[in-house]
């Protein structure tokens, strides 16, 4: 279990690495992450947030609960059901890039941030957090807003798709972002205050609504239809591991 910033970074590119060399389109999500973890960690050096201890802390409890999802789906362990239909999901071919993204993104905010919140801030220390807490989210909301904007230029399927929105941050922005930002937050305060115990049970629900907004991504409605989606899919070119060093290089790995 990774104990610093510098250790989770080291695991993700491990994950990576995995998935470069098994074609596992498990690999898409965590080039996105390690950009933010990266971030996140120049952002505690350049003094962004006001306690940078406590910033690593939470990083490393939230990133720790991705990665040990990843390994108990490897080993064939059991794991929340957010994250499984995400892996599972990374078999399924006729997904989109995007939509992988947006699973892992799923599975990580609504569930896994509200809970390292908790644990980072316990009792009555979870209202200091809050200003460090949306600041991590605009780190976030910004670097997705950046991979959408270098996904749409590498894919002319998905600029077309994102010119018929209203905005092009809608699809990821309002679906995690705007909602998921004050949702983990309820999360976090539901959570803080009671025992190990209790929270078992609120994490079990939460869990439960987290798999179903997964299948909202796997299956939206509107103009983000099926269709629409195949179109896109059938303008994706190259393998899975030239996608994953895609998302590497555009995402300007450091």
């Amino acid at each position: 279990m990774a104990q610093t910033i510098d250790q989770v970074i080291s695991e993700l590119d491990d994950i990576i690495e995995w998935c470069r060399q098994n074609n596992s389109r498990m690999g898409y999500f965590p080039a996105l992450y390690r950009k933010v973890t990266v971030e996140v960690q120049q952002g505690i050096l350049q003094g962004r947030f006001e306690d940078g201890p406590r910033m690593e802390r939470l990083d490393v409890l939230f990133a720790n609960r991705y990665i040990d999802a990843f390994r108990a789906y490897r080993s064939g362990k059991p794991l929340t059901s957010s994250w499984d239909v995400s892996f599972a999901s990374t078999r399924r071919r006729r997904l989109i890039v995007l939509q992988h993204l947006l699973l892992g993104m799923n599975a990580h905010i609504n569930l896994d941030l509200g809970i390292a919140a908790a644990q980072t801030s316990p009792g009555d220390q979870l209202p200091r957090l809050r200003k460090d807490f949306n600041t991590i989210n605009e780190i976030l909301s910004s670097l997705v807003d950046e991979v959408q904007r270098e996904l749409g230029q590498v894919w002319p399927g998905l600029r077309i798709l994102l010119s018929f929105v209203r905005k092009t941050d809608d699809i990821i922005v309002d679906f995690s972002m705007r909602r998921a930002r004050d949702a983990a937050w309820k999360v976090a305060e539901e959570l803080a205050p009671i025992s190990e115990a209790e929270q078992k049970g609120v994490i079990k629900k939460l869990d439960q609504k987290t798999e179903g907004l997964a299948k909202v991504v796997l299956s939206p409605g509107g103009f983000i239809s099926f269709p629409a989606l195949m179109a896109i899919r059938l303008t994706e070119r190259g393998s899975v591991r030239q996608i994953i060093d895609l998302l590497n290089s555009t995402l300007g790995r450091q």
